[in-house]
């Protein structure tokens, strides 16, 4: 539905938020839903006690396949199965996060491909006050609240994607009943 253009791949380097290396401090600030995005952030909120809201995770980390240990505590509870090519964002990758964050019970996407985009769309879906947590490769967790300026940061980098940007934003707006 979207791919990354060559251009923005710089801009997507920067964290967008602090970086943190201690899951307990971050969870510690953490109010309302947590959303993971990658498999060793979620395997670090897990061991510190705090399973995400949604956790989406391709075992992989850095392009190389995660342990066994990371890969089984990551997947144990996978809820939902998609597709994502890397550097896209697929309209079942989309959907399956919009159904986690509408879902009571804890939610688990199981990407085949690539998630490291998936954080975008989560900000932008996100209430206000969850917390979206990303892995910075070599430094830590991007630990980004979500609030208006947050969204609207986001909302400037994704209207930049190329592909059906109309779909992808009429996906966001209606709650997975609607669709």
């Amino acid at each position: 539905m979207l791919v990354l253009p060559d251009e923005l791949r710089h801009e997507l380097k920067e964290p967008m938020g602090p970086i943190e290396t201690d899951a307990d401090s971050l969870i510690a600030r953490v109010e309302g839903p947590l959303i993971a995005v990658g498999d060793v952030v979620t395997y670090h909120l897990l061991q510190a006690g705090r399973p995400p809201d949604v956790a989406v995770v391709d075992e992989r980390t850095e392009r190389e396949a995660v342990d066994g240990e990371i890969r089984e505590a990551v997947t144990a509870e996978t809820h939902v199965e998609v597709a994502n090519r890397p550097a896209e964002l697929s309209e079942d990758v989309v959907r399956a996060l919009l159904e986690g964050l509408a879902a009571e019970e804890p939610t688990t996407i199981l990407v085949d491909g690539e998630e490291d985009l998936v954080a975008l769309p989560a900000i932008a879906a996100a209430p206000d006050g969850a917390s979206v947590v990303y892995g910075q490769p070599g430094e830590g967790m991007v630990h980004v609240e979500v609030t208006d300026d947050a969204r609207a940061a986001v909302r400037a980098l994704l209207d930049r994607f190329e592909g059906d940007l109309e779909r992808f934003w009429s996906l966001l707006e209606k709650t997975p009943a609607e669709d």
